[in-house]
């Protein structure tokens, strides 16, 4: 049911019988409270309806929100409930407990102005029962509640709240969650979503009640949660020992981040590993987690085909699980880049699994062959602002790829040229630091070209290399680097550079 509006200021009219319709007995018991935060959100998405219906049910004995219409306050009957909920649900009858009834606090309350503010109330009013049309409504609380409801009462009057504290406004949250004031749910959510926010205080915002955590009026809040612990710990190589200690809420937030600073998604996949084994210690509990919660927040396609043989091999990973992860991986990798940004675009708005991280290690795509000659044929697309921010002296690396059991990279420069004094556009391959092994490798380097946007050959060498050593040309295109950079120019299709080096072994 949708919120009925009504943004007046009643408060003159609060607990005023000369404006009043109904008298509010609230009665303060001792039943156990358990409505703070909880510690263990729901595991799956999945699982959400059937944590809310179970939290719907714990609300007459855990989370008393015991509602019931007093025809006779010596008598109970059964079906003397209402509905509290969604609209097509019923709370189940009174449960019989021995409580403590410490003490009874009544009010006066004009039923229009609560119906207005609060789907539960309007159902309260108007359910059609006989009960409905009595003056006197009771409700049961615990002691610890009773502070929140009192603020909310006076809010669905007077739009506004007294004590604005982090604590006060979390417990008004929770109790206007439960009486369905999502006015009061936006209000506190927007003042706490101000506020200056701190680790514990966005983990805590990710910890509420699933109900809570669902609803829209406090989405603003949970987003800005996540997005704090997201740029917190952007380099989570620099914040390891933290990071390691955060709870899963937590982890996923940064995980879910597009701007990790991080060297490629296999340091992503080895975080993850590293952080479950630590936080969960049996074997049964990390397949449950990954499978559920961690998995689609590693962004597979972007990982090396060499981690990729890793996953199938991991115990942490239900088999089928991890199988159906890489091969998807390897389609991606397989499609032509105009295909991958599309897929990338449409995967955006859902588990972005497709969506290329800020990488301090592009990735590339790499084609192998063992015969006639051990050869390879790697790929690297710059962007356009990627290569804008090479200037004037900035360089950016490849990821790593094999070729003879050795490992090499490309990196791209704005380098000056020595001949010209000018500035220009470089590319190099690099072989990695790996003992003092030596050989011989031809290379090519092309770049795709207009107007035929075919790849054209633009350097071809050898090299003798060993371990570190790197090899290649200053001034790729031969042209300056402003000319290389404009709009007219040869080279950006779409607003990517298309690179392409052919690496093949000297025997």
């Amino acid at each position: 049911m949708k919120e009925l509006k009504s943004d007046g200021d009643f408060g003159f009219a609060f607990n005023d019988s000369n404006f009043s319709d109904r008298i509010l007995r609230i009665e303060i018991t001792t039943i156990p409270f358990h409505t703070r935060i909880h510690s263990d959100p729901c595991s799956t998405i999945s699982d959400s309806d059937t944590h809310r219906k179970r939290r719907r049910e714990d609300a007459i004995i855990n989370h008393n929100v015991v509602v019931e219409q007093i025809m006779n306050e010596n008598e109970t009957d059964i079906d003397d409930c209402v509905p509290c909920e969604n609209q097509d649900e019923e709370i189940d009858a009174m449960v019989e407990e021995t409580t403590s009834v410490m003490r009874v606090r009544t009010l006066h309350i004009s039923s229009p102005i609560l119906a207005a503010k609060s789907p539960f109330f309007y159902k309260l009013f108007s359910n059609g029962m006989r009960e409905s049309q009595e003056r006197h409504v009771t409700l049961t609380i615990n002691s610890s509640e009773e502070a929140a409801l009192m603020e909310l009462l006076n809010f669905m009057y007077s739009n506004t709240l007294p004590n604005t504290s982090p604590p006060a406004l979390l417990d008004v949250l929770m109790a206007a969650d439960k009486f369905e004031v999502a006015s009061c749910m936006r209000y506190c959510s927007r003042l706490l979503r101000n506020m200056p926010m701190t680790p514990d205080s966005a983990l805590l915002y990710l910890h509420l009640p699933s109900s809570v955590l669902m609803a829209d009026a406090v989405q603003p809040l949970t987003d800005a949660a996540k997005q704090y612990l997201a740029s917190r710990y952007k380099d989570i190589t620099k914040f390891q020992e933290e990071v390691m200690g955060l709870p899963l809420a937590g982890v996923e937030a940064i995980l879910s981040s597009d701007d990790l600073q991080v060297p490629s998604e296999d340091a992503v996949y080895d975080f993850v590993l590293k952080w479950v084994r630590t936080q969960y210690p049996k074997v049964e509990e990390r397949r449950e987690v990954l499978g559920t919660r961690l998995a689609r927040l590693i962004r597979f396609p972007y990982m090396t085909c060499r981690k990729l043989k890793k996953v199938l091999t991991c115990n942490d990973f239900e088999h089928e699980g991890a199988s159906k992860l890489v091969l998807e991986a390897l389609f991606f990798k397989a499609e032509a880049p105009h295909r991958q940004r599309i897929l990338a675009s449409e995967s955006a708005s859902l588990n972005r699994i497709f969506v290329e991280r800020s990488y301090k290690y592009r990735p590339i795509k790499v084609v192998e062959f063992e015969l006639p000659r051990q050869q390879c044929v790697v790929y690297l697309d710059l962007k356009w602002e990627e290569c804008t921010n090479l200037f004037p002296s900035g360089r950016v690396y490849s990821q790593a790829f094999h070729l003879g059991g050795q490992g090499f990279f490309l990196s791209a420069h704005c380098n000056m040229d020595q001949q010209s004094s000018v500035h220009c556009f470089g590319l190099f391959l690099g072989m990695q630091e790996r003992g003092s092994v030596s050989f011989a490798v031809d290379y090519e380097f092309a770049a795709r070209s207009r107007p035929m946007e075919e790849f054209v050959s633009k350097y071809k060498g050898n090299y003798i290399f060993t371990g570190g050593k790197a090899v290649g040309y200053r001034n790729l295109f031969a042209i300056p680097w402003t000319s290389f950079m404009a709009e007219d120019s040869l080279y950006f299709i779409n607003g990517i550079l298309h690179l392409r080096a052919e690496l093949t072994i000297k025997h």
